[in-house]
């Protein structure tokens, strides 16, 4: 027998003053699995995942989280998601150990829980530090530590890395990764693409309709774009010749180097092509990028809003 997924939601409609942040999304996340969740600001990743925590009513739509209805079971969800703001909520005038005792008091664990979760998160020497004089990756591992204190099956991310350094986000996700394997299921929210690489699945989001979901293989697959890249000193010459060039749809330079991407391969190429050998610049195809295919997939869900 298939085993349930741990979030399973059909068409869910969230509107607030008239307008549908969320527009009739539908996800599944199996246990055990990292879900990415991305899309630009606004486009309604926050509201999607508070509606899946039971912290806000859908509109429409229908699904369960953990076995549990999300229309009529938010308390239950709660109880066993672990979800973590964008923000940093705690009391900076309070210790991590008192911030983290706070939370324990709140769901009713015993008193030995606190001490678990410092050592779990490596927080054991900074106890009694002020939450507030913390750097943004050990203000992240506090949020984490009161995330999981009350041993949640599924962890809810949101833009859980933002503002802090590389290293303390490759350090978060491998903390991620290794608990996923002992069976944790996550769904993070990101702007990162390296991020978005590292999850099992993406979902990406944009103006409130999700428009792509797959592994990142299927999801760069799927988006069928071209790129190529035009190598020189007279590139900036050429990134305005090609502004409007047939096949055409991005051009983003990076030093003397461009990369230039379009769903019509065929005309891309001729556009290209023409441009390199009037221009002098060096002409390669590339793989196409998980952000060329998030920029193209942005840019289309705007036209069709409009």
């Amino acid at each position: 027998m298939t085993e349930a997924p741990a979030i399973a939601v059909r068409d869910l409609v969230k509107r607030f003053g008239g307008r549908a942040v969320v527009d009739h999304v539908s996800l599944s996340v199996e246990k055990g699995e990292i879900a990415g969740f991305l899309g630009p600001n606004g486009s309604g990743k926050t509201t999607t995942i508070r509606l899946m925590c039971g912290l806000l009513t859908p509109d429409e739509g229908e699904g369960t989280v953990l076995g549990h209805n999300i229309r009529t079971e938010g308390n239950a969800i709660k109880r066993e998601v672990g979800y973590m703001t964008q923000r940093f909520s705690f009391y900076e005038d309070l210790t991590i150990e008192e911030n983290l005792a706070f939370v324990a008091g709140l769901y009713g664990l015993p008193r030995g829980a606190v001490a678990e979760t410092l050592a779990d998160l490596g927080l054991t020497t900074r106890k009694g530090q002020l939450a507030g004089s913390l750097s943004g990756g050990w203000k992240q591992r506090l949020a984490l530590a009161a995330c999981i204190m009350h041993k949640p099956r599924l962890l809810m991310l949101d833009e859980p890395t933002a503002g802090v350094d590389p290293k303390a986000r490759r350090d978060f996700w491998d903390e991620i990764h290794q608990r996923a394997a002992d069976g944790l299921t996550v769904l993070v929210s990101t702007h990162y693409m390296d991020e978005a690489e590292r999850c099992h699945r993406i979902n990406y989001i944009s103006y409130g309709r999700l428009v792509a979901q797959g592994t990142v293989a299927e999801v760069v697959r799927d988006a069928a774009l071209t790129t190529v890249v035009l190598e020189g000193l007279e590139t900036p010459r050429a990134a305005e010749l090609l502004r409007d060039a047939p096949g055409v749809e991005q051009i983003a330079p990076f030093g003397n180097t461009l990369h230039v991407v379009g769903r019509d391969g065929t005309a891309l190429r001729a556009s290209a092509e023409r441009v390199a050998a009037e221009t002098g610049v060096r002409m390669t195809e590339a793989e196409t990028s998980l952000e060329d295919v998030f920029i193209q997939l942005m840019g289309a869900s705007k036209d069709n809003m409009q």
